[in-house]
């Protein structure tokens, strides 16, 4: 496993990072995510991702259990915040108030003292930038939160947080998340300039575009037990299982073999070819999906690979 710095930060992280979205809690039950877990760790990941919001607090429960016994250093922790847990006005968003509340629920569900990246899960404009930069000021001098970071805000908004805490001598963001992959590349546009110039690592979610990436989906099939085939996790997978977008996935595989690579694992590998990308989160229900994806930070693309991706795959 390659180990990456999560941007302009000392923190580094596995190329290849698990995450719980749609599994943890929910899909996968907890035998099962304690056997996804371990197949993680055995083959070097140490990056784990979640949310306040998943499964409703379910998938920080579930991780927390299979991570129970693994020295806490050992591992990295990211969680989430912003949207609404409840019905109250004040249980939602950036402000100072959901954050400290979030947090505090967070390390109570992930059963730890601290979370080693906590991230802004939308940008808030109903709050200023810097009640929310000042918040996670406090936050990590607590010990609560060691580091912070984004995810799916546009560039302009992460420049106003760099700026606000430059401003107020505050601990800047140094990671943003957001949905990248073969299929999804408009942060290359904006984004990823701005997040290259002020360090900012990218945490990319979905690089597999919902297990589209994989080839399973070929010709339209749609195999018992995957993610089209469940009657709500399929519903984020919209215009992906188009037949036009299956056939240039269909493609994928002939130059997968060419480099001794599943289609899966040259998809993540083609994400982590910028060193700005600091993790590709991956989901699970199987440990066989772990070990096959971890290896994906040995993969070596070649130029001619590279060019046939991009005729396949051109920045829309």
């Amino acid at each position: 496993m390659e180990y990456r710095h999560l941007g302009r930060s000392g923190l580094r992280v596995s190329a290849v990072s698990l995450g719980s979205w749609l599994t943890f809690g929910s899909t996968v039950d907890t035998a099962a995510t304690k056997d996804v877990v371990r197949a993680a760790l055995d083959h070097g990941i140490n990056f784990f991702d979640t949310a306040d919001v998943y499964a409703d607090g379910a998938a920080e429960e579930a991780l927390c259990e299979a991570l129970r016994g693994v020295p806490r250093n050992r591992v990295v922790i990211a969680t989430k915040a912003f949207f609404p847990r409840s019905d109250d006005p004040n249980d939602r968003g950036l402000s100072r108030k959901h954050l400290f509340e979030s947090v505090e629920a967070s390390l109570r569900r992930l059963g730890t003292e601290y979370v080693d990246l906590h991230q802004c899960h939308r940008p808030d404009p109903t709050v200023p930038i810097e009640e929310t930069v000042r918040a996670y000021e406090d936050l990590i001098r607590q010990g609560k939160v060691l580091y912070w970071g984004t995810s799916e805000w546009r560039a302009a908004q992460i420049l106003d947080a760099v700026r606000a805490a430059e401003h107020w001598r505050a601990y800047r963001p140094i990671s943003n998340q957001p949905q990248y992959s073969l299929l999804r590349r408009g942060i290359e546009r904006e984004v990823l300039p701005i997040c290259e110039r002020e360090g900012i690592g990218q945490i990319a979610w979905s690089p597999l575009a919902q297990g589209v990436l994989t080839g399973k989906y070929a010709a339209g099939a749609t195999p018992a037990g995957s993610r089209a085939a469940h009657p709500t996790a399929s519903r984020f997978m919209g215009d992906f299982l188009a037949p036009d977008v299956l056939a240039r996935v269909d493609k994928l595989r002939g130059i997968a073999e060419q480099l001794g690579a599943t289609p899966a694992q040259l998809a993540l590998a083609w994400c982590l070819r910028r060193t700005s990308v600091s993790s590709v989160i991956v989901g699970a229900t199987r440990p066989a999906q772990v070990v096959e994806n971890a290896k994906a930070s040995d993969v070596k693309l070649t130029s001619e690979a590279l060019d046939q991706i991009e005729r396949l795959f051109p920045v829309a």
